[in-house]
């Protein structure tokens, strides 16, 4: 006969309303990037459509953090980091559409080809050139990171 798991200890009222609270925030942030997406009307090509990828493994991430079984708390963990990457692939692709409009740009193409990288990637990422939202995948990133911290020390084992 194998004994039950243990449970995990019980959790103080402060960090219950803390996790809980974090978890709101996550829920808000999914809702606001959920319309944002719609609005912009952001899923004209399939790269465009990774965001919406993001966005579900996100929400799956949420729903699985309020659970208190361990290995859903996991799985939410690990989802999680999911979206956390996805959002990271997300930036990098704004950013790099940005640099390549970049040229293209009326009042930077003349001096494009003269400026230092530096000086282009920070174009790129100011959103000086292009028309792509750098931060607006890393709101990805934001509810991916409260998903971890509302779920940081839950779902582990008690120590013997």
């Amino acid at each position: 006969m194998t004994a039950a798991p243990a449970a995990s200890p019980p959790e103080s009222t402060p960090a219950r309303t803390l996790r809980r609270g974090l978890l709101v925030v996550a829920l808000l942030s999914v809702l606001a990037i959920g319309y944002e997406l719609v609005t912009e009307r952001h899923w004209g090509t399939n790269i465009q459509l990774v965001a919406w990828a993001v966005l579900l493994v996100l929400v799956l991430a949420l729903l699985l953090a309020c659970s208190a079984r361990r290995p859903a708390v996991l799985a939410a963990r690990v989802l999680a980091v999911a979206a956390l990457v996805g959002s990271g692939f997300g930036m990098y692709e704004h950013v790099a559409s940005n640099y390549i409009a970049g040229q293209l740009d009326a009042a930077y193409s003349d001096s494009w080809e003269t400026r230092t990288e530096t000086e282009k990637v920070l174009l790129a990422v100011t959103k000086s050139v292009g028309v792509n939202p750098p931060l607006a995948p890393g709101a990805l990133g934001q509810g991916a990171l409260l998903v971890l911290l509302a779920t940081a020390g839950r779902g582990r084992s008690r120590a013997s």
